[in-house]
């Protein structure tokens, strides 16, 4: 499904390393409406172009009268590791940091709540900070994981599938 800016649903964008098993995480979360890979808070509006300081990240829509940010912030910290800067898994550089960014003050005050509200919030590296620019990925990039799913993903395959209902 894609993202339609008219559609009913809150959204937010979540940085954890490479988008492809993020996003495959996300989508399978009780409260997600979709998700979209993508950008955020690069410089530029196109994909085809130098790296311009953006963090790979995916977009997520949600129900918010059955997942909350607060809810979104634990099943996140179930796939990062929160401590580690510019890195994930195999994954590293500045596009690979962890991150929550939103156009919703309510949204990133949520987030920075469940990190000061964690024994260990001295020590976490995941940035919040409000979405300046987002764009979305090229399509050889969107599903990824579920259109190859032997493709490599930082995050463990029982952890990737952990929340999909099986039918």
């Amino acid at each position: 499904m894609s993202l339609e800016e008219n559609q009913i649903g809150d959204e937010i964008f979540l940085a954890g390393g490479c988008l492809w098993g993020v996003q495959e995480f996300v989508r399978h979360l009780p409260g997600v409406i979709s998700t979209e890979a993508g950008r955020a808070n690069g410089t530029t509006d196109c994909t085809q172009t130098e790296y311009d300081g953006y963090a790979e990240c995916v977009r997520v829509l949600f129900d918010s009268n059955q997942v909350s940010v607060l809810r979104l912030m634990d099943y996140f910290f179930e796939i990062i590791d929160p401590y580690s800067f510019n890195k994930q898994g195999q994954d590293v550089g500045v596009k690979y940091r962890t991150g929550v960014y939103s156009r919703k003050r309510d949204h990133l005050d949520a987030a920075r709540s469940y990190i000061m509200s964690r024994a260990d919030s001295e020590s976490v590296l995941v940035e919040v900070l409000p979405l300046t620019r987002y764009v979305r990925s090229d399509d050889e990039h969107q599903d990824r994981l579920q259109k190859n799913p032997k493709e490599k993903c930082h995050i463990p395959k029982k952890l990737l599938h952990k929340y999909r209902i099986r039918v």
